[in-house]
């Protein structure tokens, strides 16, 4: 960052500076008006100084509507065109930066304000922004070009001017699709060609190759985050739609999320959401299968969105349009989530998901939609235990205890046979507890869901144990917080190469194990426990922001600092399989030492030495 430096007896005549000095306010406001007509005019030294200092001040204050009225959106118009036109004076001095510094400070004071927005449209503004979003000059300044266009797009009156620069949306769309790859390939690949001024920007002269490299994966997901919100804009208009809603655009939403420095961002799923809004927005999402894949797995993760998700598979089901199209696939995530309660500010949303899925049962009959009998048997199944739940509220009491204990013998024995080795019989008697247990006895039917999700990951069955893991957890209270679940479903996750899920599943149960007062789980001395650590450093490794660019462009190298920074082993080893765990820090085998009762049960080998080598979370007295 250019340093400030102000001499007490200043020799430039109209100084900025010495202008906000000024005690009388007429004076000074005169004097600033004069400053910013006449600064794009000017070719002298430090011309940057008094642009950082507006800039700083903008960040701060960006409701102050006094430099609004003065000017300053003119001011910063031009000088970003005098940037793009003039490239002597761009190159001199320290006048690179000023194009930059320009262009945030409109998005500043046009970010909360609408009546600035406008002011901003009528000063000019759009036009010079548009040639920054177009890669006239660098990757940085694009970033704070959408983010000024986004911030004027949002509001009613000025997005008519922004949508009337016809090439806004398919230079947004471009650069949500292409910003990864062009800051790694023009900033993080090589560290001996980076840009002085970039370096300077991104760490204010304070950083190192690594510090410079974490900012860059910050600020290429701000790059895309800002574009999707642009685009956005534009999705609650139905005339966009047939622009955006091209396949191979739509197929990258999902994946668009951001990493883990952006998580204040709906990136692509919140884009989505806005999409299957709007009835035409809803066909070209529903001809994707990939889409509705990405949409299920969002739904019963534990990311933020996932009640977008959810939202976006509801939207899809009551359309008589698209219902056929996705409900098979749709359907066996849903009935998953149907027992959750509150997600974030939506309440009842199981019963949401209920509602919607018997609406598709009643309208099989009409002829709009064709349900398989698969499908037909989850919803029904559905709507049985909901029933039940009915009936149970009419139950003695008594009657109520005895089949609560009657499924804690049968959850005994399925313990049992899972010490002994039988994984496939102790799942049997899970079951057959659950069939048993009354509906409203949430903590026991979580522990249950759980033991089950547990038995379906040693059978390497990853999908049933995703789906007994997300029960548990839509059971839980509070919703997606119970740690046996969730380090299992982190597994399964892993099993399908769904990095992102288990990635996010194993930072809530770390989480977790931060506040349980469980001994099997709690962290002793603030430590991680190492198997949850290395699954962290392997799916960060895996959702890493720059990855596929890495891939694209062949930087091994490039990759491997990457895992530098997120703690990649130095052993080379790999995890054979996603259940394998260490051991407990007492090394204790929880299940027994004899595996010969079990082997014909679970053949997986690697399955086999999880079990002898013991689990941190395994099944404990307390389940």
């Amino acid at each position: 960052m250019i340093m400030e430096k102000v001499s007490s007896e200043c020799s430039y005549p109209g100084c900025f500076f010495c202008v906000m000095k000024e005690a009388n306010p007429n004076k000074r406001r005169a004097s600033v008006l004069k400053f910013f007509r006449e600064l794009p005019s000017q070719d002298g030294d430090d011309q940057v100084v008094p642009i950082s200092a507006l800039w700083n001040t903008a960040m701060a204050h960006p409701n102050d509507p006094e430099f609004i009225e003065l000017g300053i959106f003119e001011c910063m118009s031009a000088l970003i065109c005098k940037g793009l036109k003039n490239r002597r004076w761009l190159s001199h001095d320290h006048n690179i930066y000023i194009p930059y510094y320009a262009a945030h400070i409109i998005g500043s004071y046009t970010m909360n304000m609408e009546e600035f927005a406008e002011t901003a449209v009528h000063a000019g503004i759009i036009s010079p922004l548009v040639e920054l979003l177009r890669g006239r000059l660098t990757w940085v300044e694009q970033r704070v070009a959408v983010r000024a266009l986004g911030h004027l797009a949002t509001y009613s009156s000025t997005f008519p001017a922004v949508a009337s620069q016809g090439e806004i949306l398919e230079l947004s769309i471009q650069l949500a699709i292409s910003s990864l790859e062009i800051v790694y390939s023009h900033f993080y690949q090589y560290v001996d060609r980076r840009l002085s001024y970039h370096r300077d920007l991104l760490t204010r002269g304070m950083g190192g190759v690594e510090m410079e490299s974490r900012k860059a994966e910050e600020w290429a997901s701000q790059l895309q985050c800002w574009s999707l919100q642009l685009i956005n804009c534009f999705a609650f208009k139905p005339e966009f739609l047939s622009t955006i809603c091209k396949p191979e655009f739509l197929a990258k939403l999902p994946g668009m999320w951001g990493g883990l420095v952006n998580e204040n961002s709906p990136a692509g799923i919140g884009l989505l959401r806005t999409i299957c809004h709007h009835k035409l927005g809803r066909g070209p999402v529903s001809g994707c299968p990939g889409i509705i894949e990405a949409l299920c797995n969002i739904a019963r993760s534990s990311d933020d969105w996932q009640y977008m998700a959810i939202d976006c598979l509801l939207w899809l089901l009551q359309d008589p349009s698209t219902c056929h199209k996705i409900i098979d696939k749709a359907v066996p995530a849903l009935v998953e989530l149907a027992e959750i309660s509150t997600l974030g500010d939506n309440k009842r949303l199981g019963d949401s998901i209920v509602n919607v899925l018997q609406e598709c049962i009643q309208s099989q009959g009409t002829g709009r939609n064709s349900i398989s009998s698969c499908t037909k048997e989850e919803i029904e199944e559905l709507l049985n235990s909901r029933q039940r739940l009915k009936w149970e509220k009419s139950m003695p009491k008594e009657d109520l205890h005895i089949k609560q204990a009657a499924a804690l013998v049968v959850k005994l024995e399925g313990n049992s046979r899972f010490s002994s080795g039988n994984i496939s019989g102790a799942a049997s008697k899970y079951s057959e507890a659950l069939a048993l247990c009354p509906m409203r006895s949430k903590k026991e039917r979580v522990v249950l869901y759980s033991n089950r999700a547990q038995c379906h990951l040693l059978l390497q069955q990853p999908l049933a144990a995703i789906g007994d893991a997300t029960r548990a957890l839509c059971l839980h209270n509070p919703v997606n917080r119970h740690a046996k679940s969730l380090w299992r479903r982190a597994q399964a996750y892993d099993m399908l190469g769904l990095a992102k899920e288990s990635l996010l599943d194993a930072i809530l149960f770390i989480n977790e194990c931060s506040q349980s007062s469980d001994p099997d789980l709690s962290l002793r001395q603030n430590k991680v426990p190492d198997y949850a650590e290395r699954l962290v450093k392997k799916q960060m490794r895996a959702a890493w922001l720059f990855r596929e660019a890495s891939i694209k462009h062949g930087s091994v190298h490039c990759e491997g600092d990457a895992g530098d920074i997120y703690g990649q082993e130095t052993d080379g080893s790999e995890w054979e399989t996603a259940s394998e765990s260490d051991i407990g820090d007492d090394g204790r085998d929880r299940m027994g030492d004899d595996d010969c009762e079990w082997k014909n049960d679970v053949e997986s080998k690697s399955s086999i030495r999880d079990i002898k080598r013991g689990y941190k979370v395994q099944l404990t007295e307390d389940e």
